[in-house]
């Protein structure tokens, strides 16, 4: 057997989650970011895959995590992460749920405010912004107007 077949014979498989949420159609490169932007518990399997083709010439990333269903204000999250990404919750290895991310019309606690005269840098007041536009991504706060562009929303 020639080397590749020895690397493929002894090749790891991703086996599919028992229960759990698959983040899928990530921005391509955009996956630890939506890890890291999650509060998953050290003792969860996880599995991380980057730039996986998806469709002609397209690339993805894909986020498994067993044991766990999605909050809200996670979904939230992703979506200004990646907001064209994929939740498909799963039960029994099977897909019981999927859905689309949305940007919120309203998005509370997840992004602070870059003005340094805004109240939520002064006192212990969480961020809100109203979305203005979605793409681009055009956000204003909701305490001192200032508007925020994606750039800034990713910092």
């Amino acid at each position: 057997m020639n080397h590749l077949g020895d690397i493929m014979k002894n090749s790891l498989k991703v086996e599919p989650i028992e229960n759990g949420t698959v983040i899928d159609h990530i921005k391509q490169g955009k996956a630890l970011n939506v890890y890291n932007a999650l509060d998953i518990k050290k003792d969860k399997t996880i599995t991380i895959a980057m730039n996986v083709p998806s469709g002609k010439n397209h690339k993805k990333d894909i986020l498994k995590i067993e044991g766990i269903e999605l909050s809200k204000y996670d979904v939230d999250k992703i979506s200004l992460i990646s907001p064209n990404a994929t939740i498909n919750i799963i039960k029994n290895k099977i897909v019981i749920n999927k859905f689309k991310v949305e940007i919120p019309n309203t998005i509370e606690g997840i992004l602070k405010c870059t003005n340094p005269n805004c109240i939520t840098n002064i006192e212990n007041v969480a961020g809100k912004f109203d979305v203005e536009g979605r793409e681009p991504l055009k956000i204003r706060c909701f305490y001192c107007e200032k508007f925020l562009n994606s750039i800034e929303v990713y910092k």
